[in-house]
């Protein structure tokens, strides 16, 4: 892994949220570089650690705890999204808390070999778990209709079909600085200004070729299946359209429905409540931001698991 330091984001609070304890056995989903993780065994807790990037997975090989017998850190080399599968294989059926820290991590955004960023030029690949499609095999292939889509709807981007159109009109595209010269060009770049304009395109096609946003809604329901009543769930998230499942999810499970005017009062639903009702969202401190300043854009969402059964898995 790189050898650039991670700090984990929202950790006191994080783990405020989960209260782990001795004999607890928690899920997390993103290990990473198991900042979470360590905290939580710190508490006597085990852990179960998802991560499809086999660079994280070789790394937290190396740790003690997953020597001892019986293990406090079980490593499960598979997406998030399969949680309730491996942990089965693994013999749990039911856990305590669930952390989730969404998004590309740190190690993956400074490692230029990994093609996640246009900050040093390197092969533009951007898969967290370094198999399938990658970013130049879509975006070398794609349609420009359907390019032009992901960058709206992952992006935001409001200027995507003339991003998508240089992009076609520029292929093949090889390294992110390739990308990132393509966007600039075509959204009449300015250096110095406070944002690259590259941003949003990035981050829309790492979405895409990682389909962030359905293995988060996934995630999110193995959760609910796995957590045992009193269990815990958090959630950090980092831009409005993870946010936005994430809160979707939490508002829907506490049995509460968005009303059609904000002068009329929160409606019950009809389903019994999965989930406590959802707690003040948290942001970094301003001492956490001057530590760490890839944190200024994080949200931690937390619930706790209601003794109702788990609602109907919603279709893939």
């Amino acid at each position: 892994m790189s050898g650039a330091p991670h700090v984990p984001v929202l950790l006191d609070e994080v783990i405020a949220a989960l209260a782990p304890h001795p004999g607890a056995v928690i899920v997390d989903a993103t290990f990473g570089a198991g900042g979470y993780s360590r905290r939580i065994m710190d508490a006597g807790a085990v852990v179960h650690a998802f991560d499809r990037d086999p660079d994280a997975i070789a790394a937290a090989n190396d740790w003690p705890e997953t020597r001892e017998e019986p293990p406090r850190l079980v490593l499960h080399p598979r997406r998030f999204s399969e949680m309730v599968a491996s942990l089965a294989e693994a013999g749990v059926a039911r856990v305590d808390g669930v952390v989730m820290d969404i998004g590309v991590s740190s190690m993956q955004l400074d490692q230029a070999k990994r093609g996640f960023a246009f900050s040093s030029d390197g092969p533009l690949d951007m898969r967290m778990g370094q198999d399938g499609e990658s970013a130049a095999d879509f975006l070398n292939t794609a349609a420009e209709q359907q390019i032009a889509d992901v960058l709206f709807h992952y992006g935001e981007e409001r200027q995507s079909r003339r991003v998508a159109r240089a992009i076609v009109a520029a292929r093949p595209l090889e390294t992110t600085g390739q990308l990132a010269q393509v966007v600039r060009k075509a959204l009449g770049h300015r250096p110095g200004a406070p944002k690259d304009p590259a941003t949003r395109s990035f981050q829309a096609i790492r979405i895409h070729v990682n389909a962030e946003l359905d293995e988060l809604r996934a995630a999110l329901d193995a959760a609910e299946t796995l957590l045992r009543p009193g269990g815990r769930l958090a959630v950090v998230s980092f831009h409005s359209l993870e946010d936005r499942i994430v809160k979707q999810f939490l508002r829907d499970a506490s049995g509460q429905i968005a009303n059609a005017s904000r002068h009329l009062p929160v409606t019950a639903s009809v389903a019994q409540p999965t989930f406590s009702p959802v707690a003040k969202a948290l942001r970094p401190s301003d001492a956490e931001l001057a530590r760490n300043p890839r944190a200024r854009s994080a949200t931690l969402r937390s619930a706790i698991r209601t003794s109702a059964p788990a609602r109907e898995r919603r279709a893939a």
